[in-house]
């Protein structure tokens, strides 16, 4: 499964295209698998170099999809080209239209009480097929309670949005009581439920959708530092592998 990884400052990622990403989560929802997909940008790739606990749940997740265009220029950058930014907004996208055509069960968790309502009132109103068995958001204090009512609804996809690494170890944790797609969505909610804006199409075209939303929101800076500091780092890890060759 993981033999075409490609390692970005010790992250390994699936090198598919988008389309040979969706044809697998197809296959493993009519499967009924049990799937762990986690969507590094570089600010998380920094995370797990500095977390080890972290670094081994990411690695050891299903799926390690590219999300941001950071991840596809250090690829570059090491000399393993990967065919191209997959990002976790298009994938939460393409499994709950996936789970409107097949009449799948769907839970929520995470977000803001008023962003999960409103992702909620969203899948009703536009994606009538889906069984929503259930949401919470991210304010809670007991896991185990919400991993239980998980388990009771047996849901075909679960879509956490809890932020990283909170949203990863609590998937880790609680993942084999459903055989469903789980996935981190980080704020994805924010967007589905129309809280805030995704950039338009071009400024996602030229991939300056980081800068899009560092205008939005001005307090990401801190956040965003991660870019140059990732782009140093493997800068520092081409020319080593110069030296090695």
């Amino acid at each position: 499964m993981h033999k075409n990884r490609i390692n970005i400052l010790g992250t390994e990622f699936d090198n598919f295209t988008e389309k040979q990403f969706h044809d697998q989560l197809n296959q493993d929802l009519d499967n009924q698998e049990n799937k762990f997909i986690v969507t590094p940008n570089p600010e998380i790739v920094l995370s797990a170099r500095e977390n080890t606990r972290f670094s081994n749940i990411v690695n050891n997740a299903d799926y390690v999809i590219p999300d941001g265009i950071g991840i596809i220029k250090g690829a570059n950058m090491l000399g393993t080209p990967m065919h191209e930014r997959i990002t976790g907004f298009d994938t939460l996208m393409y499994l709950i239209k996936t789970a409107n055509q097949k009449s799948l069960k769907v839970y929520l968790l995470g977000a803001k009480p008023e962003v999960i309502q409103a992702s909620a009132n969203r899948i009703k109103k536009e994606f009538k097929n889906i069984d929503l068995v259930g949401y919470h958001d991210g304010y809670f204090k007991d896991e185990e309670k919400i991993a239980k009512e998980i388990e009771e609804k047996q849901p075909n996809i679960v879509l956490v949005a809890l932020g990283s690494p909170k949203q990863e170890y609590f998937i880790n944790k609680y993942r084999t009581k459903v055989n469903a797609i789980w996935i981190g969505v980080g704020g994805s909610f924010d967007v589905f439920s129309g809280t805030k804006k995704r950039a338009p199409k071009l400024v996602q075209k030229l991939s300056l959708e980081w800068f899009y939303r560092l205008i939005k929101e001005p307090t990401r800076i801190g956040r965003m530092m991660a870019i140059p500091k990732y782009l140093h780092l493997i800068k520092k890890t081409q020319k080593k592998n110069i030296i090695k060759k």
